[in-house]
């Protein structure tokens, strides 16, 4: 989406022109079902001319019936006219409005699964980059402002236009003069005023829709932060939270409504003249006979109906910036997307156990401008082992995870499971990764469907033995309905731990050859992160293990230890061998393990002593 001073300069037509040049989204679906598209502009058509011929045969009906004709049948056909259009309008309104509203549910129906497709295209590139006003415009404003495109915008407009052609077709076969002045008329209404509201509203809907995007952002990060706005007694300022954004919107709508009341009122005078031309020509053109003065009040009447077509063009015209905004929204969304997609791989399957992983020069970066987090880095994990990823913050741990899962792409070199690429492993992917993150999110719905994410076909029994692994099977069996207690929206009435623990039944669950943790300890007291880390080995048994972390509780327990820093491995090699021998590892692991229980040393001490003596290692 541009930014706020393009949004307040606005686009000018070239600018609509070349986002609808490119687009993904509208087009495409407006060219499908063109026979009920055309099926649509033809009974809103006809509607409007099934509402003027109501008011021409009602009028020319009057004017006939005040003369007293003779007979009743001198009457007759204007009667069968009247009830033929009043039964018309409705019956083709009613299916006007059927077929278009069908046919626009069904498109925004298909437009939510290409957006939720093309979320889940780069869900962790996405996840980094875009921020949550930005998702949620998304999700709750730009397909339904797409709906509303083709419902208030498309369709009437084009309607509009059709009417246009017939009435200066269908007067100009009476009164080319009276076609001529009724044409430059309508053209005011449908040409100039539309222009004028379109630049009117040019860069304000943006502008509008840009502090729509603030305020979700801003209430949102400011919900999951209420605990804290109370308790720093900060309540007001929670309460006034994007109430300058709303306050800005409001005061522009207002403006744009004052407008719109103008806009709606010139058009209606520009009627107003339309009717006292035609009662002028009425009176000095159709009075020379009285079967032709039948027809004055019957051709004035006739235009009324036409101010319901014609007046929504400009208020549809003028919404265009906001529909627009929307579709270079997702337009921008598409490209960045499609710029990183890569042509899916052949796929093919992995037989057997975990062999290798092996990172061969791999290098990353999230775009060609961006840093590389990852420069030439090579690993191999050999089955079965545990590998601990250590370093400073933003030095591509995490990143590591994402490309051996296939979420990222390596902007160079391979990462090879077994020497199959992981490209040509995604089918399979499933069945090879378990995958706990910093912050394992739990869906509002039971303990047994949460864990089952893991394995949908589990049944009840397997459920609780998950649970038993990692320790939960008594605290969720004291609970009120066992496995079939809700959690609460984000697992709210679980502990931290217990949110971990419960995640990580669902690896347990799984049973994949391959686990990947990111910092799984985050946040958790020293005693409760000692015993996660002993379920996480105890269950990871016969498993390669690859996890991130910051601390170094466990760390005796791993077979390599990988220190990672400028997108290199700067230290690398069994945590014995690194605390014996490099000086920097010893201090570290001293400040962050040792010195809290007198024991400097003394976990990796005790492996290095058991691996030499036989003994099982003691921290």
């Amino acid at each position: 989406m541009g930014s706020s001073k393009a949004s307040r300069r606005g686009r000018g037509l070239s600018g609509y022109m070349h986002i609808w040049h490119r687009d993904h989204w509208f087009w495409p679906y407006l060219r499908q079902n063109k026979g009920l598209l055309a099926l649509i502009f033809f009974l809103g058509t006809i509607t409007f001319v099934c509402a003027a011929g109501l008011m021409f045969t009602s009028g020319f009906l009057i004017s006939r019936s005040a003369r007293h004709p003779f007979n009743i049948f001198a009457v007759y056909v204007p009667v069968v006219l009247t009830r033929a259009f009043g039964i018309g309008r409705p019956t083709f309104k009613y299916m006007e409005r059927i077929k278009s509203h069908d046919w626009v549910l069904r498109v925004v129906s298909k437009l939510r699964v290409q957006l939720y497709r093309t979320l889940s295209q780069d869900a962790a590139f996405l996840n980094e980059h875009e921020r949550t006003g930005t998702v949620l415009g998304m999700l709750s404003d730009d397909l339904d402002h797409l709906e509303n495109f083709y419902l208030r915008t498309i369709f009437p407009t084009v309607v509009a236009y059709m009417m246009w052609v017939v009435v200066t077709i269908a007067v100009g076969v009476f009164s080319w003069l009276t076609s001529l002045l009724l044409f430059l008329l309508f053209a005011l209404i449908l040409i100039l005023v539309p222009l004028v509201s379109l630049a009117y509203s040019d860069g304000r809907y943006d502008m509008e829709k840009a502090r729509r995007q603030d305020q979700y952002t801003a209430v949102t990060e400011s919900y999951m932060g209420l605990g804290d706005w109370v308790i720093t007694r900060r309540r007001r300022r929670f309460v006034d939270t994007a109430s300058g954004d709303f306050n800005d919107i409001a005061t522009g709508r207002r403006e744009q409504k004052r407008f719109e009341r103008w806009r709606n009122c010139g058009i209606q005078m520009i009627f107003a003249l339309m009717v006292v031309a035609l009662i002028v020509g009425a009176d000095l053109r159709m009075t020379s006979s009285n079967s032709i003065a039948d027809f004055a009040a019957a051709v004035v009447l006739a235009v009324f109906p036409l101010v319901d077509c014609f007046i929504v063009v400009s208020q549809a015209v003028a919404e265009v910036p906001l529909y627009t905004d929307s579709l270079d929204h997702l337009n921008d969304l598409t490209e960045r997307v499609e710029s990183r997609r890569i042509e899916p791989s052949a796929q093919t399957r992995l037989e057997g156990p975990i062999k290798s992983i092996v990172f061969d020069h791999v290098s990353f970066s999230y775009g060609p401008d961006d840093p590389l987090l990852l420069d030439d880095f090579s690993l191999r994990i050999e089955g079965g082992q545990r590998v601990a990823l250590l370093g400073p913050s933003g030095e591509g741990k995490t990143t590591v995870l994402q490309l051996l899962l296939g979420d990222l792409r390596p902007t160079s070199g391979r990462i090879l499971i077994n020497g199959i690429p992981v490209d040509a492993l995604q089918d399979q992917r499933p069945e090879l990764f378990g995958y706990l993150n910093q912050q394992a999110f739990l869906f509002n719905t039971t303990i047994a469907s949460n864990v089952r994410l893991g394995a949908p076909q589990a049944d009840d029994d397997q459920v609780r033995q998950a649970l038993k692994a990692v320790q939960l099977d008594q605290v969720v069996a004291d609970m009120p309905q066992g496995i079939d207690t809700p959690v609460d929206e984000a697992g709210g009435r679980l502990s931290g731990g217990q949110r971990q623990r419960l995640a990580l039944a669902r690896i347990v669950l799984k049973r994949t050859p391959i686990i990947l943790l990111d910092e799984p300890t985050i946040g958790l007291d020293p005693i409760t992160e000692r015993r996660l880390m002993a379920m996480i080995f105890k269950v990871s048994q016969d498993r390669t293990l690859l996890w991130v972390t910051h601390h170094l509780q466990g760390l005796e327990e791993a077979d390599q230890v990988i220190f990672m820093q400028d997108g290199h491995i700067a230290m690398q090699g069994r945590p014995v061998d690194l605390y014996r021998e490099n000086a920097r590892f010893r201090e570290l692991y001293r400040m962050d393990v040792s010195d809290v229980d007198k024991g400097a040393g003394q976990g990796i001490y005790s492996k290095k002593q058991s691996d030499s003596d036989g003994r099982n290692p003691v921290e």
